[in-house]
């Protein structure tokens, strides 16, 4: 056993997912290494390329799927798996990444998954909507936290991407009418460490906890087709880790998804396990290293994610910690019909986005998710609106939020940004995108 082994973890992004990994390294006596872009470098010389900082193998934690331009992210980590030893390498993430890529590798390994189709025009896909019944799933090929699916009746036309992205149709699958739920499975290697049910919220069919779905402990209570089922998909699309969503249906169970970067708290609250330290484990195993089961276990019961050590310092200049966006934005909203760029204004006061109802309808939305009350100044009872999901581009990241629909013809902008977006940016009121056409304020 060497000891002699700094185990990194490449993450752009904060979570407590990551946290959790670095300090499970440490507690296991081995170094550890945050690759972020505060300390993370890559030269050529004389033929021979280094990384900065020095690290013996990476858990690959790269969240690409809210950004508008993945390949960005899937290009840094093919270049990092070429000079180190990674887990998760970014061939199967990047087919993990897209659902439709991911769904063709499980078929080829024979593990069952929903009818779907994916066309590359709107007519076809449309041509393809009676098969899939009264309702059908409507999803992005990228997507995660929930966001990007969408529930389509029959009659709901949709179009084959939602802004610069695929969409697909898939099968609606539930034995249960009472309360939609679906299974997450965990697994690290040849190992499922935790596992949960997942239910819908009310007035919800999405099962994610992020949208505020409730769960339950199913560890160790999973049939012996569920777990096959689980180690099978994870072996077929060739990661280290991952959540496995598994649905029961009329006539059996079948694979959903395969997420190579899924979340830990909703597992951990249902379970008490933590996956942290097994992909600790399985790191510091990578690079030659060697970790008592006990160790692990011991470990299992927190999800510790503390400031880790290896948190690189903050940089000695001032900058930004988040992007900064103006007062009035450009920006792409998406929907199920197309995208169109228009201007939008920041307004931190709003809680919520909010479109105006004409460009809702003419990008296609989705089906109203709830109705809301505004209140009013002038109505002591408010206003009711609708909301939607939308897809905003913004800086450079793809934003799904539920967004309120009103009639915003008689104002500037047909787009109000609210906290729901902003808390991800910084705001200068001094600037402004339509700074070179005068307009008139917005009441």
């Amino acid at each position: 056993m060497t000891e002699d082994i700094t185990v990194g973890v490449l993450s752009l992004h904060s979570s407590k997912e990551t946290k959790a990994i670095l300090n499970a390294v440490d507690e296991l006596g081995y170094d550890t290494a945050w690759l972020r872009e505060e300390n993370t470098t890559v030269r050529a010389t004389d033929g021979r390329m280094t990384l900065e900082p020095d690290v013996d193998v990476i858990a690959n934690r790269l969240l690409l799927s809210n950004d508008e331009h993945p390949m960005e992210g899937v290009g840094l980590a093919l270049t990092l798996n070429n000079l180190v030893p990674m887990l998760n390498e970014p061939l199967a993430a990047t087919t993990a990444l897209h659902k439709f890529a991911s769904a063709a590798a499980l078929a080829e390994a024979g593990v069952p998954i929903p009818d779907a189709v994916l066309a590359l025009s709107n007519e076809r896909l449309n041509a393809e909507r009676a098969k899939f019944g009264e309702r059908a799933v409507y999803k992005t090929a990228i997507g995660t936290h929930g966001g990007g699916t969408w529930m389509v009746e029959l009659d709901d036309p949709v179009n084959a991407q939602v802004g610069d992205r695929h969409a697909f149709l898939q099968e609606y699958l539930d034995h249960d009418e009472t309360r939609h739920h679906d299974l997450r499975v965990y697994v690290v290697g040849d190992r499922i460490v935790g596992a949960m049910n997942r239910y819908a919220p009310e007035g919800e069919w999405r099962t994610n906890v992020a949208l505020g779905g409730e769960v339950e402990d199913m560890t160790g209570r999973l049939p012996e087709t569920v777990s096959q089922l689980a180690l099978e998909s994870v072996d077929a699309i060739g990661l280290d880790y991952a959540g496995v969503d598994i649905v029961q249906g009329e006539d059996g169970y079948y694979v959903l998804e395969v997420n190579p970067t899924a979340g830990f708290r909703g597992l951990f609250a249902a379970s008490g396990i933590s996956p942290a330290p097994y992909i600790a484990r399985r790191a510091i195993e990578r690079a030659g290293g060697a970790v008592p089961d006990g160790e692990v276990e011991r470990l299992a019961d927190r999800l510790d994610d503390s400031r880790p050590a290896a948190m690189p310092p903050k940089p000695t200049e001032k900058r930004a910690e988040n992007v900064v966006v103006g007062y009035i934005e450009e920006v792409v909203v998406s929907g199920t019909r197309g995208n169109k760029s228009v201007l939008a204004k920041s307004d931190t006061g709003a809680t919520r986005t909010s479109i105006d109802a004409e460009l809702a309808a003419e990008i296609g939305t989705g089906p109203i998710l709830d109705i809301v009350k505004i209140k009013s100044g002038s109505l002591k009872s408010g206003r009711s609106r609708p909301v939607v999901d939308v897809v905003v581009g913004l800086g450079g990241t793809q934003h799904t939020v539920p967004a309120s629909v009103e009639d915003r013809s008689h104002m500037d902008y047909p787009v109000l940004l609210g906290r729901d977006i902003l808390k991800n940016y910084q705001v200068d009121v001094n600037h402004r995108a339509d700074a070179d056409h005068e307009v008139d304020t917005e009441e």
